[in-house]
């Protein structure tokens, strides 16, 4: 089975971002992305360009154009989210994004009325029903499928860095869970989702997908969602491990990181280098530890056991990639991780409202609707204050 691979401009990005439907009286998980994307619908258009239908009826997805910078896409999803909001504003909707809702029931939500995830449901029954979850996806561009795999294989020991970064769904249905991310292991229970193979190439991704295809395990590629996959459709190679980020400012970090960590594996591999393939027990190790203990995770870091505290390996890795960033353009977006570190991940920030509110959860909804709109926050759960930067926010 050949899969043709639509080769893309070199470290291109495209960013994809769940967003919540919340009613603002109840600050419950609410149906209306049906009557909000028709609403928003061009004339003549048979969907929104860049914004989506996801698999529960209180969630919408916006996504970017092909964009070749950070602060591009970051703009180009601001003025989707402005539309967006404007139309839930009248049905008395916010907006917000989480890895998970800190309290609401996912037996109480709508399917939306698409025949793929009707289909879904059918087929995962319990496990597609309760994937009440959100997250941020982020494709950058590689020009073959040569590159793609190699790539794949590498960006998995980064995974608990994107992870400990974007953690954000310490609740699960009115319950702390104890992790930074509940989202991670909710999703894990799909069968094609988790940690990618580490795959030899291309010819092997290709047989490995025709046979999940010839034996009805999936019916596409698009079945396969791996934390980190090659989308062939787009050229790109896809992170897709962070949990729903609050702000723009935390998206355009990430963002930065993604874009940043391609183009240098992307330029190694020009000159000829071997890109690492890590141990899979390690990486399995190191994202149930980011997962668990998000920035406060000390990852394995060798097969000899040799540990390292996970924001360390995050700042270490920040100072490799700024002359990356620099030439791409997005060096202001990559300091905003030190931001994000400064206050906190958004596990963190939810943690200390809800603390400082007497475990009341409407609260943290409250601080998330309120994070969409004004963006990271000036300091964070220990009255630490952000480095200076610029920033962003969403509306």
């Amino acid at each position: 089975m050949q899969i043709p691979f639509q080769s893309s401009e070199r470290a291109s990005l495209g960013v994809e971002w769940e967003l919540q439907l919340v009613d603002r009286d109840t600050r419950e998980l609410t149906a209306g992305a049906v009557e909000i994307l028709e609403e928003i619908r061009p004339e003549g258009a048979e969907e929104h360009p860049k914004a989506k239908h996801e698999l529960l009826q209180s969630t919408i997805e916006i996504i970017t154009g092909i964009c070749s910078t950070v602060e591009e896409a970051k703009a180009d999803l601001a003025e989707t989210f402005a539309e967006v909001s404007a139309a839930a504003a009248p049905r008395n909707l916010g907006l917000m994004c989480s890895g998970t809702h800190p309290f609401t029931d996912w037996q109480s939500q709508l399917i939306s009325p698409k025949e793929r995830y009707l289909q879904l449901v059918e087929r995962m029954q319990w496990l597609a029903r309760r994937l009440q979850i959100f997250g941020v996806h982020v494709h950058v561009g590689v020009r073959s499928p040569e590159k793609a795999i190699p790539i794949v294989n590498a960006l998995c020991q980064y995974v608990p860095h994107f992870l400990a970064l974007s953690a954000s769904s310490p609740y699960w249905v009115g319950c702390d869970t104890g992790l930074a991310s509940a989202r991670t292991k909710v999703f894990e229970s799909m069968p094609t989702a988790g940690l990618p193979y580490q795959l030899s190439g291309w010819d092997e991704f290709e047989t490995y997908m025709e046979t999940l295809i010839s034996t009805a395990s999936i019916e596409s590629v698009r079945e396969v969602w791996w934390d980190v996959r090659p989308h062939p459709g787009f050229g790109t190679v896809e992170l897709r491990i962070c949990d729903g980020l609050p702000t723009l400012d935390e998206i355009g970090a990430v963002a930065a990181l993604s874009q940043c960590l391609v183009e240098q594996f992307d330029t190694q591999l020009d000159r000829g280098y071997t890109l690492p393939r890590p141990a899979s027990w390690i990486l399995r190790e190191n994202k149930w530890r980011a997962a668990r203990y998000g920035l406060d995770a000390d990852i394995v870091v060798d097969e000899k056991g040799t540990v390292r505290p996970v924001r360390q390996a995050i700042l270490d890795l920040v100072e490799d990639l700024s002359p990356t960033a620099k030439r791409l353009g997005c060096a202001a977006e990559l300091a905003d991780v030190e931001r994000v570190l400064a206050v906190g991940a958004s596990y963190q920030r939810q943690r200390a409202v809800a603390e400082a509110n007497g475990g009341d959860l409407t609260a943290v909804v409250d601080s998330l609707l309120a994070e969409m709109r004004n963006g990271l926050p000036a300091e964070g759960p220990a009255g630490r204050p952000a480095p200076s930067s610029a920033g962003g926010h969403a509306a």
